[in-house]
């Protein structure tokens, strides 16, 4: 793995314009350990590829986190990637889960501002797009740093099934966990989580995501609780709203894929010819 730390950190970077990777970086340097079960999370929100389709691929992910979704592409035969990050430990943790494959360069770099253009066969971004203030200018750049014929895919929250977030927690995300240290907030995540465990032990949610979280650990569980609390801005899209955001980005051959009944992963094509 190649990295280039000395790459300075770009004017939009560091709060990511209205985002939040300082507080991520707290989780991804908390949660650096990389699980089985995150391969199946891996595969479920880039349904639209098999892992076979990988191979001898060089892509982009924007907003790495810990570098677990370049790991799976790496293992599945990919040729070469780049993966993309503003905050430090974040980073951190990427270079160790990537270390294995020499092929993958690990930047310091905004979703914002993409100095690569025409050159990856697909740019992905996992659970990062919905967290920032201005989507379109992060997704309008990774359009343009694939190449002609490349395809660009995000993985972002559903409105569907998720309005009782948006109408109940959401709120209470936006007025108090996203103003508190994020140490205390990492400590409070612990009473929700509990009470997830149990309620998902004697049966409650019947949706897909549900039926997921009942195999992973309380560890785990507490991550994906904490994942959710901490944010400055959390974005829930409807699926026409999903497509929209590659569609404005001048991407062709939209499709959209309802991942575990509460998300949205789309893909779209960069034109041969005549687009950006």
């Amino acid at each position: 793995m190649t990295s280039d730390p000395a790459v300075p950190m770009t004017a939009s970077a560091p709060n990511e314009r209205g985002g939040s990777p300082e507080r991520f970086g707290y989780e991804w340097h908390n949660y650096a350990e990389l699980r089985p079960e995150y391969e199946e999370q891996f595969r479920r929100w880039t349904v639209h590829l098999a892992p076979e389709d990988w191979r001898g691929l060089d892509f982009l992910d924007v907003g790495c986190g810990m570098g677990r979704n370049s790991y799976w592409p790496m293992s599945y035969g990919a040729a070469s990637g780049m993966a993309i990050d503003v905050d430090d430990r974040s980073l951190a943790a990427a270079r160790r889960t990537l270390a294995g494959f020499p092929s993958v360069t690990v930047r310091r770099l905004s979703a914002y501002d993409i100095d690569v253009r025409d050159r990856f066969d697909i740019a992905f971004s996992i659970g990062v797009i919905h967290h920032l203030e201005h989507p379109d200018g992060a997704i309008n750049a990774m359009a343009a740093a694939v190449k002609p014929g490349g395809r660009v895919l995000i993985w972002v929250y559903g409105r569907e099934n998720n309005e009782w977030i948006v109408n109940w927690f959401d709120p209470l995300r936006k007025a108090l966990f996203s103003r508190m240290p994020i140490g205390l907030v990492h400590h409070l995540a612990l009473y929700p989580t509990a009470l997830l465990w149990l309620a998902l032990r004697v049966g409650v949610g019947r949706i897909e995501y549900f039926r997921l979280l009942r195999r992973l650990s309380f560890r785990h569980l507490r991550s994906i609780v904490f994942d959710q609390m901490l944010p400055r801005i959390a974005h829930y899209w409807s699926r026409e709203a999903a497509v929209a955001l590659l569609h404005q980005a001048g991407l062709q051959d939209i499709e959209a894929a309802w991942v575990n009944e509460m998300s949205w992963s789309v893909i779209g094509r960069r034109p041969n010819s005549g687009g950006r």
